[in-house]
């Protein structure tokens, strides 16, 4: 089974090194590995690990942690598929989809961005309403959607009063991008976190732009 942990580390020569040697030490297999974010003497990468059935997670926390300079943001299984041309893969699908591109869209967004979930949101004469839903989209809806129309891609206030009290529960972050100038949104949910970092809302942004592009 595989777990994907977000890692933040010391941004100097070894530190991947030392922490793959500890994962390594309780039977943990880096499968990938992404760069998330880098900061002024720091790092932040997505690890995609292979342990053994049955494995807790736990040990691979404690084993990454005593590292000196090294958080675990967060760990949670993982079943996406593994590719480093992801983005690329994901435009050609929704630019080729024979029947729904937007469908297609939310289908691959969450293997793409690594999130739980993926929605497009429009409003209308009646309000705020969901245009298509990825398969794990939780069943709830938005009946309202304050903060559309947008502009920019951004990070959205998880307990503001219009987000449903069950994505609330589940500790849901959300961040949310402009499809062009559609008037629609593509909305993210990552339930359980972690927090979505300006490298990724900047992600996102881009491939809504030319997601947009390709479904003008």
């Amino acid at each position: 089974m595989s777990f994907l942990l977000r890692v933040q580390l010391p941004d100097r020569p070894g530190s991947l090194g030392t922490l793959a040697v500890a994962l390594g030490s309780v039977g943990a297999d880096i499968l990938s590995l992404d760069v998330v974010e880098r900061g002024l003497g720091y790092a932040v990468d997505d690890i995609v690990v292979d342990v053994d059935h049955g494995a807790l997670p736990d040990t691979l926390l404690s084993a990454a942690e005593a590292i000196p300079g090294v958080t675990v943001d967060s760990i949670r299984p993982y079943a996406g598929v593994l590719d480093t041309h992801r983005e690329l893969e994901l435009i050609d699908q929704v630019a080729t989809s024979p029947d729904d591109r937007l469908q297609a869209l939310v289908d691959g967004v969450p293997r793409v961005l690594r999130v739980g979930w993926s929605i497009v949101a429009a409003t209308g004469p009646h309000g705020a309403y969901r245009v298509v839903g990825s398969p794990s989209a939780p069943e709830t809806h938005a009946g309202d959607v304050p903060w559309m129309p947008l502009e920019k891609p951004v990070v959205l206030d998880e307990e503001a009063e219009w987000v449903p009290p069950l994505w609330r529960d589940m500790d849901t972050k959300l961040a949310a991008a402009p499809l062009g100038s559609t008037g629609k949104a593509l909305l993210l949910g990552r339930p359980g976190g972690p927090e979505f970092r300006p490298s990724e809302v900047a992600r996102l942004g881009y491939l809504a732009g030319i997601i947009a592009s390709v479904l003008h």
